[in-house]
C-alpha cells in the first residue's frame, strides 16, 4: 500500500501542476480575448468621430490596396489555376467538365476569394501594421502622443481601420476575378471547355448574392486584421523582442479569428436562405 501510494503522489501532482497551468493559460487566453473584444468596441464607436485625419487614411488605403495588389493579382491567379486543375479533374470523371466553370466560382466568391484575400493582408499588412505601432509602443512614442492629448486610437487605429474596411472588398473582388480568369484558362486549354458553354454555366451557378456574401465577409476580415494588429501592437512590452512577439502573435490570432468568423458568417448565410 504504501508503494502504491508513494508511486501514486508524485504522478497525481504532475497531474495537477499541468491543470494549473492550462487553467493559468485559458484564464490568461480569456482575459485577452476580452479586452481585445473592448477595444474592437471602442474603435467602431470612434470611426464615426471627429477629427477626420483625410491624410493618414488615404495613405493607409495606399499602403494596404496599392501596396497589395501585386500578391493578390499573383496568389489570385495561381489559386485560380490550381483550383481549376483540381475541380476539372473531379467533373472530367462524369463527363461534365463544362460545370467546372460555375463551381470554381461559386466557391471563389463565397470563399476562396474573401479567405485568402484576408490571409493575405493579415501577413501583409497586419504584420507590418503590428511591428510599426509596437515599435512607437516601446520606444515611447505612445506615451509622447498622449501628453500631447491626443488619443493614440483615433490617430493610429482608426485611419487602418477604415482602410482595412475600404480596401479589403476591393481586393477581393480583384482575387475573385483574377481567379476566375485563370481558372478559365485551365477549362478552355487542358479541358477542352468551349467558351460560351463555361460562362453559360458560370453565369447560371453563381448568382450576385454569392459575389455579395463574399464581400460581406471581406468587409469583417479586413476589419478584424486591422483591430487584432493595432492591439497587438500598442500592447507590446519587452524592446526588439516584444516587436517580434506581437508581431507573430497578431499574424497568428488575425488567422484564426478570421477563420471562426468565416465559419460563423456561413453558418448564418446559410440558415437565412
Amino acid at each position: 500500500m504504501d508503494r502504491l501510494k508513494e508511486e501514486f503522489v508524485p504522478v497525481m501532482q504532475v497531474w495537477m501542476n499541468w491543470l494549473r497551468q492550462f487553467v493559468k493559460v485559458l484564464l490568461a487566453t480569456v482575459e485577452d480575448f476580452g479586452k481585445l473584444l473592448i477595444f474592437s468596441f471602442e474603435v467602431l464607436r470612434k470611426v464615426g468621430k471627429r477629427p477626420f485625419r483625410r491624410t493618414d487614411i488615404f495613405k493607409q488605403l495606399e499602403f494596404i490596396g496599392n501596396h497589395s495588389f501585386g500578391v493578390i493579382l499573383l496568389t489570385g491567379f495561381f489559386v485560380g489555376l490550381v483550383f481549376g486543375l483540381q475541380v476539372g479533374g473531379i467533373f472530367k470523371i462524369f463527363k461534365t467538365e463544362a460545370m467546372m466553370g460555375g463551381a470554381t466560382g461559386k466557391a471563389l466568391a463565397r470563399e476562396l476569394a474573401p479567405l485568402m484575400t484576408g490571409f493575405l493582408l493579415a501577413g501583409r499588412a497586419g504584420s507590418s501594421i503590428t511591428a510599426e505601432i509596437s515599435s512607437m509602443k516601446v520606444n515611447e512614442q505612445i506615451d509622447a502622443i498622449e501628453c500631447m492629448g491626443v488619443d493614440p486610437v483615433q490617430y493610429l487605429v482608426v485611419p487602418r481601420a477604415i482602410a482595412g474596411i475600404l480596401m479589403t472588398p476591393l481586393l477581393c473582388g480583384l482575387f475573385n476575378l483574377i481567379g476566375m480568369i485563370g481558372a478559365s484558362l485551365v477549362g478552355i486549354y487542358m479541358y477542352d471547355v468551349d467558351l460560351g458553354l463555361y460562362q453559360e454555366k458560370l453565369v447560371w451557378l453563381v448568382q450576385s448574392k454569392d459575389i455579395i456574401a463574399g464581400l460581406e465577409k471581406s468587409v469583417v476580415f479586413g476589419f478584424i486584421f486591422t483591430v487584432v494588429s493595432c492591439y497587438k501592437g500598442l500592447n507590446a512590452s519587452g524592446g526588439a523582442k516584444g516587436v517580434g512577439v506581437a508581431t507573430t502573435d497578431s499574424v497568428v490570432l488575425s488567422l484564426l479569428m478570421i477563420l471562426g468568423c468565416d465559419v460563423l458568417i456561413t453558418f448564418f448565410q446559410v440558415m437565412s436562405k
